[in-house]
Order: structure tokens, then C-alpha cells, then sequence
């Protein structure tokens, strides 16, 4: 994956703030959000929107009626004349009081129920964008702590939308004091000025330093939480116990933890000194400007209630531009963090179907061929497979032979198009595998790689995902209730094909027993029982091609034999590609290719390879060897 300077110059250990064009290409992130905002429910936008312009006139409001109040009880003190107004003008704060407190309610509910809208559609669009990216980003590190930092990116960032309109609020009620304030003391407004201007460029330079350590710390970060992972897993126990990995996995952990600690530490330690000193310039500008206004209170210049609000007006306004620069320095690093959400965003598959993509061909009438295929993976300078040309027909079933690494597993993912070939093509049917529609290429192919997932899910579910579609709404609707009806034949057809169906007996909720140890009533399978399920997979959509990548390799060896036997049953008039180290299962395939060091050494029939002599026959020899 290609890196920009930005990213490289985040990742430097000794960057320390991002230049003035990066900082300003973040906070161009903002209109994306708002975008994203609006389409997630715009009924709570416009009304988060509404709420805090009204939520904004409240505080001018209530200083001004509170001077009102103080002066007309001072005429009232003098006079002794009647106090009609002032009630009016107490019940008129009340109902100020009231009302912003009202507001706020209101604004904080839909601010709340918009945020957990927002976070849920950005989850799912993670997701849903992650679904379209290659394998090959996937096996990349550096993608994963971009992944990691979206991910992060989903959680707190409508606070920023929120944070911004807050700004806009606190903008329109400093306007509003501002106004007051210059009608009456003009000199004021330059003094608040010069009094929060150091705290905010203070802020902003801490902010930008904060932000390129946590940059820099991604992988780390991950590391540390997989090691937490590792030392308190289900999936780990056994060895962490065995091997007794405890003592050195927390050692790790309290290491790496310990380093993130001391750089925070000394990072906000220097970001609270400097902080605090330069708050302390406010405060002095605040003072300074009340002893001139008391003054003038004294020589007769401005009334009590007015001496009150200049005073009130003042110190609110101080802190409304103290927030609205420390708001614009946090808006700043929060836009750095919603750059990386969207810089995720922006990442393009390579893999995709063609602009006018045609239909994979039902039946397929003259099968696959390589012609002269090579792949690399991203990054690497070593041939994964190179200079292969052979045929699939339609019917044949193909064993793959070879040394682990000889490129077996690759030349599926080929096959399947999770990869294309960085020399050569595939055809399918005569024409380059890539101009057939991408989904339509997966559906033909039924697939289980060696490293299959054991899904904490149900057992139908387990089988289900294999065609999920076909079967989504029954899996939905067994979700949502407790007691539901008997699962779609092409369930239980699937589990009866693998012999997934053998373990049901022993399962007390049948099909929707809930497996694997992460949830409550779970039950764990054997290594081989997990297998059988895995196999159902395959079997549930209606494959012209399977691909089965070590598929029983946790079967003892009666399992294996029936369920290839079924296997050979199944797969009659259908393309068959069988990754296998046993050469029990591989005997039983119509051709065997072996590899080495991904190239094509040997190609035949069993018989013949053993004939040979060659490659094929050395590995046979040494595995049967291990039976006499």
C-alpha cells in the first residue's frame, strides 16, 4: 500500500507537528462529517441545529435581565414606588431559566439518540467498506493500524459535529455580549483578546503533538492489545497454562504499558504546565479590566446593574473565547483523527468486476486455464507461483501436491479471484477471468481454506453462512425468536453431505445448539467436528467449482475416507481442486499437479506419477514408509 509523505511523516518518531497545509487538509474532513451527519437522520440534524442557535440567546438574555432587575431594586429602595415591574422582570428570568434549562434537555436527548444513529451507521459502513477492499490489503500490517484508527474513528465523532455547533452557539451568544460590551466599555474586547490568544496557540501545538504520538504508537497499540488477548483467551488458555506463558505475556504487556504511561506522562505534564501558565494571563486580564469598571462604578459612571453586567458579561465573555479557541484547537485534533476515518474510506479495492462485468456461464462448457500465471504478493520481491499452465475441465477433479510454501493455497485464491495475477491470466471458458462479474465468480465457487473460522454462532448458522442468502431470513428469524421452525432443507442437506448431521444427536438444541465457548450454553467440537461443519459450508451453495484446501486434515482416518468417498458422490459432473498432504485422499483425484517452489513439476494420474519417479513418487514413498 503506498504511503504519502503525510503518513510516513506521522509514523516518524522524532515528528512533532504536522505543517500549517496538513493541519488545514484535516480540518477539510469537517463538511465530509456533516454530510455523513445529515444522511444518518436529517429530522435530529435540523433539530440539533435549531436547539443550539436557540440555546445560544439564553445567556445575553439572562444578564441582561438580571442588570434590570438589580437596577429597578435600587429605584425601588430610593422611591418606595410600586414593584410591579420588578416581578415582571423576576418572572421573566424564570422563564429564561426555565427555558434554557429546557433546551438543553431537548438538545442533549437528540444530540444523544443522533450519536448512537450516527456511531451504529458508520460501524456498518466500516464494514461494508472493508467487504470490497483485496485480501492482500488484509495481510498488510500498516492496513490494520489504518483499520485500527477508523475503527477509533467511529466513536465519539459526532461529538466533533456536536463540539462544532457548540462553537457556533458560544460564537453567536460572544457576539451578543460583545455588542453590549463595546456599546459600553469598547476597550474590553481588545483586552479578552490579547488575554486567551498564548492559551490557545499553547493548546493547538499540544493538541497537534498528542495526535502524531498516538499516530505513531498504532502498532504498538495493537500489539499491546493482543497481547491482553493472548493472556486471557479462551482460545489460549491451554497453552498459556501448558507452557506457562503467564508471568511472560503480563512481563510484556506491563513493559509496553509502562512505555505508553512514561511518554503520556511527559507529554501531559509539560501540556498542564504551559497550560496553566498561560491561563493565568486570562485571569489576570480578567481582574485588571474589573478594578477599571469598579472604578467607574465608584465615580458615578455606570450603575450597580450595569457595574453587574459589564462585570458578568466580562468574565462570560472571557470564557466563551477561552472555550472557542481551546474548542478550535480540539476541533483541530479531533479533524485529524476523522482524516484517518475517511482516509480509510477513500482506500480502492484493485480487485473488481469490469464496467459492463459479463455472467459466469451456467453450465461452464470448456473449464479454466492458466496461461503462463505469475503472482507476487504486495511488497514482496519472491515469486509466490510462476510460469503456470494447465486446464481444469468441466467434471475433473484436481489434486494439488506439494511442500508446504510450494504456492498450493495461492493457486486456489487465484482460481477464486482473491487474487489477480501479476503476470499471466486466467481464462474461464476462453475469456480473461477478470471481465466476469466478481460476485458472480465467488457464487460459482464453493470454497474452505485449511484455516476456515469456527464461528460462535449457531449450528445452522454455521452451516448457513455458506449461502447466506438463501437462507437470511430463516437465520433472522431464528435469531429472533427462542423456539422457531425446522431449518430450510438446504440446511440440513448440507450437514447431511459433510456428515455434519452425525453430530446432531449429541447436541442438545439440534440445529440451533449455539457452538464454540464464547457465549452462554455453548458447546465446543473437536478439531474434526469443526471440520464436518466447515465441509457443509462448501456444500450449501450450488457450486459449478469446489475448492477444498486441506479439508481433512483434522479427520481421523475413517472420517476421511467416508466423507471422500462421499465427497467423489457429491462432486460428479462438477470441478473439483483438492489440497491434501494425505496421498489417500490424493489418489482418489482424476489428475494430481504437484508444485515446487510454486512451480509445476509433475502432472497425472497417480499411477503414472508413481511410475515416474520423480517428485510425487519421493513424497509418497516417504509417507507410506510411516505406515509399514
Amino acid at each position: 500500500m503506498a504511503r504519502s509523505a503525510a503518513l510516513r511523516r506521522r509514523e516518524d518518531p522524532n515528528a512533532t507537528r504536522p505543517p500549517l497545509r496538513e493541519r488545514l487538509a484535516a480540518m477539510r474532513m469537517i463538511p465530509r462529517l456533516i454530510g455523513l451527519v445529515w444522511r444518518t437522520h436529517r429530522g435530529f440534524t435540523l433539530a440539533m441545529v435549531i436547539l443550539r442557535l436557540a440555546r445560544s440567546m439564553v445567556p445575553v438574555a439572562n444578564l441582561w435581565i438580571a442588570k434590570l432587575i438589580i437596577d429597578e431594586v435600587i429605584l425601588l429602595a430610593r422611591t418606595r414606588g410600586p414593584a410591579h415591574e420588578l416581578w415582571l422582570l423576576v418572572a421573566l428570568e424564570l422563564a429564561t431559566v426555565v427555558g434554557g434549562e429546557l433546551l438543553a434537555r431537548a438538545s442533549g436527548l437528540v444530540e444523544s439518540l443522533l450519536g448512537d444513529l450516527f456511531t451504529n451507521r458508520i460501524s456498518i459502513r466500516i464494514m461494508e467498506h472493508a467487504a470490497t477492499l483485496d485480501l492482500h490489503q488484509f495481510e498488510d500490517p500498516r492496513f490494520y493500524d489504518h483499520l485500527e484508527r477508523a475503527r477509533q474513528g467511529t466513536t465519539g465523532r459526532l461529538a466533533l459535529l456536536a463540539q462544532l455547533l457548540g462553537m457556533g452557539q458560544s460564537a453567536l451568544t460572544l457576539i451578543s455580549l460583545s455588542a453590549a460590551l463595546a456599546a459600553q466599555v469598547p476597550w474590553l474586547l481588545v483586552l479578552l483578546a490579547v488575554a486567551v490568544l498564548p492559551g490557545f496557540l499553547g493548546e493547538t501545538h499540544f493538541a497537534a503533538l498528542s495526535y502524531s504520538m498516538l499516530f505513531r504508537r498504532t502498532p504498538q497499540r495493537r500489539q499491546l492489545d493482543y497481547v491482553r488477548y493472548v493472556g486471557a483467551s479462551d482460545e489460549t488458555a491451554k497453552e498459556v497454562q501448558m507452557f506457562g506463558l503467564a508471568p511472560w505475556l503480563i512481563e510484556r504487556y506491563r513493559v509496553l504499558s509502562d512505555r505508553f504511561y512514561e511518554e503520556n506522562t511527559a507529554l501531559a505534564t509539560k501540556r498542564a504546565v504551559v497550560g496553566a501558565a498561560l491561563s493565568l494571563l486570562g485571569t489576570f486580564g480578567y481582574y485588571a479590566a474589573y478594578v477599571v469598571v469598579l472604578l467607574q462604578t465608584i465615580g458615578g459612571l455606570i450603575t450597580i446593574g450595569m457595574l453587574t453586567f459589564l462585570a458578568a458579561s466580562f468574565r462570560q465573555s472571557r470564557d466563551l473565547i477561552q472555550q472557542l479557541l481551546m474548542s478550535a484547537s480540539s476541533l483541530y485534533e479531533q479533524s485529524l483523527y476523522l482524516k484517518d476515518l475517511f482516509d480509510f474510506f477513500d482506500i480502492r479495492p484493485t480487485i473488481e468486476s469490469a464496467a459492463e462485468a459479463r455472467p459466469v456461464p451456467r453450465p461452464i462448457r470448456t473449464g479454466f486455464e492458466f496461461e503462463n500465471v505469475g503472482f507476487r504478493y504486495p511488497g514482496s520481491e519472491r515469486w509466490a507461483v510462476r510460469h503456470l499452465t494447465f486446464a481444469i475441465a468441466p467434471g475433473e477433479r484436481v489434486a494439488l501436491v506439494g511442500e508446504n510454501g510450494a504456492g498450493k493455497t495461492t493457486l486456489t485464491k487465484l482460481l477464486a479471484r482473491l487474487y489477480d495475477p501479476s503476470e499471466g491470466r486466467i481464462l474461464l471458458d476462453g475469456i480473461d477471468l477478470r471481465e466476469y462479474d466478481l460476485a458472480d465468480v465467488r457464487r460459482a465457487i464453493g470454497v474452505i481454506f485449511q484455516d476456515f473460522v469456527r464461528y460462535d454462532m449457531r449450528f445452522d448458522e454455521n452451516v448457513g453462512v455458506g449461502e447466506v442468502d438463501a437462507v437470511r431470513g430463516y437465520l433472522d428469524a431464528a435469531t429472533a425468536t427462542e423456539h422457531g421452525n425446522p431449518p430450510p432443507m438446504a440446511i440440513a442437506v448440507a450437514a447431511e453431505k459433510s456428515l455434519a448431521a452425525s453430530l446432531l444427536p449429541r447436541l442438545p438444541g439440534s440445529y440451533r445448539q449455539m457452538l464454540g465457548r464464547r457465549f452462554e450454553e455453548g458447546v465446543d467440537l473437536s478439531g474434526g467436528e469443526w471440520q464436518k461443519v466447515a465441509l457443509a459450508r462448501a456444500y450449501m451453495r450450488d457450486a459449478q467449482v469446489l475448492i477444498l484446501d486441506e479439508p481433512t486434515a483434522a479427520l481421523d482416518a475413517r472420517a476421511e475416507y467416508d466423507v471422500f468417498v462421499r465427497f467423489n458422490e457429491l462432486m460428479a459432473g462438477r470441478m473439483a481442486v483438492v489440497i491434501s498432504h494425505r496421498f489417500s485422499t490424493v489418489r482418489m483425484a482424476d489428475r494430481i499437479i504437484v508444485l515446487r517452489q510454486g512451480e509445476i513439476v509433475e502432472q497425472g494420474a497417480h499411477e503414472v506419477l508413481v511410475r515416474a519417479g520423480g517428485l510425487y513418487a519421493e513424497l509418497f514413498a516417504m509417507q507410506a514408509a510411516g505406515y509399514r
